[in-house]
């Protein structure tokens, strides 16, 4: 391969009319998608807004999964790896299937049946006590600021800096106000919608490129050969940091010596894929939108379908722009890489933007610019919502016991705009701190502070005996040790190309796959001992709110007080929410309206001003009388949204699907083992 290939494109992404239509075309469809949504969502209602009314399909459910997931992060951060290490960290994709599955079939019946909107609120109605939901609604709202967000942000402001030379900071000012907009107005609503329409323009946009690209280099044999001689010209003497990896090609490396070793791609992955995917607010509030649990169980297939694909179009796009250019991509001396990406140690992350800029046409380009925004928007705006959800009704409402609902909409959208601030000023420290290989920065840190999280979940579930001292206790402690390891990554840097790797033993010789499982057992050891050696919680006190007592009768439960409603049951359908019987075989929920309700008939709302009407209707506030459900009302909606029935028909489907699902991830890691 002619490394001169790497000189004769352009700097910049040159824009021509063409592309600019196209990314104008996006920028409008997706407002109007957004606007289109929050009219017609429940807005003015904690369900509402921020669970879409629990009245979602499983079709926006699975794209809006994928789509929250799949962040501007991955576009820039996965190609690089891909690019510096091959196929392997595609792992990190076809694992996510499996956990899916579990999603839909083992943790949202659970959650469901418990009758819970956040994932803090789970822990506390399990165990008891409030110590426990503070911790993880603390935790949660500093991991998805360190690592969702920030990453996010700067992988996608890299992205338009790099396509377009355009300024960093007036990119990410002008995104986050488009994406602020809609995620305020519109609720989970308007963020599923937008996801779904997003999910359409980035699968398509990057399924263009790599077939692209597999022309441009000869198809898959063409990849094989030419990635395997992608060598930069200048190298560090004395070292083979400069050659390709001999198992690039594989998914399966040797348990010691690999990058990815396949006990920690298997197992060490799982745990921190099952924080992602089953504990996490952002993924789980999505579930939970659902009109039922076999609409949850679909979404999870799709989700499932749809995580597939990142393998085909991020991961070998990433290896191909190595092999094309490796002098820039491949470059391992500081001063080469400096001069290409301004990065000392390496520049890996610029694999897909490069690709986008040499090999896009006139039009594709504009779209392309589109595909990294909308990856960049969906993902803001799922965690935007999922983190005012956490702040709102975990953090404030402990702060503020009786704030009226109005006061908690208002709240979750001032939230908002509070993460948009940070997130602007959080750019130059991701920037400064940025190593090369925004991947691995994201899923280092996510090893180190969430295996205590996916234990105590597991334990919550599937344990009993777990009380809320063992499970505090677990928590603190893998807290502790996982934040001393993570500090310890940060002071002792890995070395560069051709330096004597002085870290500590459990740094440089414990991977950080292996050590997200081993502080997962450790989180386990201490919950069941802690738990064992103090009092056990009553049988009567579990409620619905473990596996094995989630078909437990919910009425009863609740006409005995153990459970209290949640604060949303009493408004889930009102605002205008369609309250609709079942049909045969249908699927949805079968709440009947109490003719002598006073949602029945609401009287005309006195007159307002015009910017208070602006002004409640952006904020979806309820400009009626605020009216109450009777007590009989708000049992008979509790009762029902915490329903796990399913039409036997549509229970074979699922299973059916799933079955087929993980049928075909098991011949892909077969076939690229």
């Amino acid at each position: 391969m002619e490394n001169d290939t790497q000189t004769t494109g352009p700097e910049y992404a040159e824009f021509e009319t063409p592309d600019i239509i196209v990314v104008v075309v996006y920028f409008v469809f997706v407002l109007a998608v957004g606007i289109w949504s929050s009219v017609r969502a429940s807005r003015g209602t904690v369900g509402g807004y921020f669970l879409a009314g629990r009245n979602m399909t499983w079709w926006p459910i699975g794209a809006s999964l994928m789509s929250s997931n799949v962040g501007s992060g991955l576009f820039v951060g996965m190609a690089g790896s891909g690019a510096a290490g091959g196929l392997a960290v595609g792992g990190f994709e076809w694992n996510a299937s499996w956990v899916l599955v579990a999603l839909g079939w083992i943790f949202v019946p659970v959650y469901i049946a418990s009758g819970v909107i956040t994932m803090p609120e789970y822990l506390q109605k399990r165990f008891g006590g409030h110590r426990i939901r503070i911790y993880m609604s603390v935790l949660s709202l500093i991991l998805y600021i360190f690592t969702k967000i920030s990453t996010d942000i700067y992988s996608g402001a890299l992205f338009i800096q790099v396509a377009l030379g355009w300024n960093i900071y007036l990119a990410t000012v002008v995104l986050l106000a488009v994406t602020a907009i809609y995620t305020i107005a519109g609720g989970l609503t308007a963020v599923i919608y937008t996801d779904t329409l997003q999910t359409v323009i980035m699968v398509v946009g990057a399924f263009i490129l790599m077939f692209i690209s597999f022309d441009k280099i000869g198809w898959y044999p063409g990849l094989e050969q030419k990635y395997m001689e992608a060598i930069p010209k200048v190298i560090v003497p004395n070292t083979t940091c400069h050659l390709p990896r001999s198992d690039a090609f594989h998914m399966m490396r040797d348990p010691i010596t690999g990058d990815l070793p396949w006990p920690g791609l298997i197992f060490g992955l799982t745990v921190l894929a099952t924080w992602v995917w089953c504990t996490d607010q952002v993924i789980v509030q999505r579930s939970l939108s659902a009109k039922n649990l076999s609409h949850a169980k679909g979404g999870s297939i799709v989700g499932g379908y749809l995580k597939i694909l990142p393998t085909f179009f991020v991961v070998l796009p990433g290896m191909i722009s190595r092999a094309l250019y490796p002098d820039e991509i491949g470059c391992v001396h500081p001063e080469e890489c400096f001069k290409y990406c301004q990065i000392n140690v390496s520049c890996s992350n610029m694999a897909y933007p490069k690709l986008v800029i040499r090999l896009m046409p006139v039009g594709l380009k504009g779209l392309m610019i589109a595909v990294i925004v909308a990856a960049l928007m969906s993902s803001l705006t799922s965690i935007f919502n999922s983190a005012s959800t956490i702040f709102t009704l975990d953090v404030w409402l402990r702060i503020r016991q009786h704030a009226k609902e109005k006061e908690l909409m208002i709240v979750g959208r001032v939230f908002i705009i509070l993460l948009v601030v940070i997130s602007i000023v959080w750019i130059p420290i991701i920037q400064s701190a940025n190593s090369g290989l925004l991947f691995d920065y994201m899923q280092s840190v996510t090893s180190y502070l969430s295996p205590p999280v996916t234990a105590t979940f597991i334990l919550a579930i599937f344990v009993k005996r777990v009380n809320e001292q063992g499970a505090f206790w677990g928590l603190v402690i893998g807290l502790v040790v996982g934040v001393i390891r993570m500090v310890m990554d940060f002071v002792y840097t890995a070395p560069n190309c051709g330096e004597v790797d002085e870290r500590p033993s459990v740094l440089k010789d414990v991977h950080y796959l292996y050590f997200a499982l081993l502080l997962f057992g450790l989180t386990a050891i201490i919950c069941i001992v802690i738990s064992l050696c103090t009092q056990a919680m009553p049988d009567e006190k579990l409620g619905r709110m473990t596996w094995w007592t989630r078909n437990r009768s919910n009425q009863n439960i609740y006409l005995k007080g153990q459970l209290e409603p949640s604060p949303d049951i009493a408004s889930i359908y009102a605002a205008g929410t369609p309250i609709e019987k079942e049909p045969a075989g249908g699927l949805v929920p079968q709440v009947e309206v109490i003719q002598d309700s006073p949602y029945a008939e609401i009287k005309n709302a006195p007159t307002h001003s015009w910017w208070k009407t602006v002004y409640y209707w952006f904020c979806g506030l309820s400009m009626q009388p605020e009216v109450k459900l009777s007590k009989e009302e708000e049992l008979r909606l509790q009762l029902k949204m915490t329903s796990i029935e399913e039409a036997p028909f549509w229970k074979r489907v699922c299973d059916i699907n799933a079955l087929l699902l993980l049928s075909i991830n098991v011949f892909l890691w077969a076939y690229f083992g």
